[in-house]
């Protein structure tokens, strides 16, 4: 199983968007499942439901600074490049990085911090589960990428 398809199964099986991703590659991070899905828990619904930057995108950060920096406060500089340049790809592809934006949302629609219940048609009205594949998609190729170069 690729990791988009992989990140899709958590997202059908009813984690948010950032766990999802962020679980997708816990094989990849040395990390187990559990880590990682409580370690982006917070993130789902652009950042505990306030609709702000995709939780896909917040995934994948998480991933992408696992794997990729070091730790040392200097970090920031490569890591903010790499993660803007995917972030970037998300926003041509889909038009926003927003969460808001890219589920159609007023600005006077629920934001409560209760998740809605997940129903099948759910997939149907939102792009979330696109979002989700596609942020693990950018992961992957960053992965493949790097290990080309090494």
């Amino acid at each position: 199983m690729n990791y988009e398809d992989r990140a899709e199964e958590y997202f059908q099986k009813g984690y948010n968007c950032a766990q999802s991703v962020a679980a997708a590659f816990s094989e990849k991070v040395n990390l187990p499942e559990e880590t990682m899905l409580r370690l982006s828990c917070a993130f789902g619904g652009g950042f505990a439901r306030k609709r702000n930057v995709c939780g896909a995108l917040s995934g994948m950060g998480i991933v992408i600074g696992l794997l990729y920096a070091d730790g040392s406060p200097d970090a920031k500089k490569e890591n903010y490049k790499q993660v803007r340049r995917l972030c970037d790809r998300f926003e041509d592809e889909f038009g926003s990085t927003i969460c808001s934006v890219l589920l159609g949302e007023s600005s006077g629609a629920d934001r409560s911090a209760v998740p809605e219940k997940r129903e099948p048609e759910h997939s149907r009205k939102r792009s979330c589960n696109d979002c989700v594949r596609y942020a693990a998609r950018l992961v992957a190729e960053e992965i493949e990428a790097n290990e080309k170069h090494v």
